[in-house]
């Protein structure tokens, strides 16, 4: 009985910790379409975390194809098929 009773308790627990995100969610939706509007504020921030990014997100990308590629040759290289590794 013990058993049923945790199995409830962490149910109960992930239901109350769902329904606090949910409603964390809900008011911050509401609230940032609420007046006043500072469109300006808004544009100029999403220019500052998208585009002054850009860089940062390019790098990551690069790194990350170099990895895949060397991961990928290597991988082949079992099978004699090398050239299947895009260039």
């Amino acid at each position: 009985m013990r058993f049923v009773a945790a199995i409830g308790a962490v149910f109960l627990t992930f239901l109350t910790n769902t329904g606090r995100i949910v409603m964390f969610a809900g008011l911050a939706l509401a609230t940032a379409f609420t007046p006043p509007l500072y469109l300006r504020a808004i544009l100029r921030e999403m220019i500052n975390i998208g585009y002054f990014s850009l860089p940062v997100v390019g790098l990551t990308a690069i790194f990350t194809g170099m990895v895949l590629a060397l991961q990928s040759y290597t991988g082949f290289s079992r099978f004699a098929a090398e050239g299947a590794v895009a260039t």
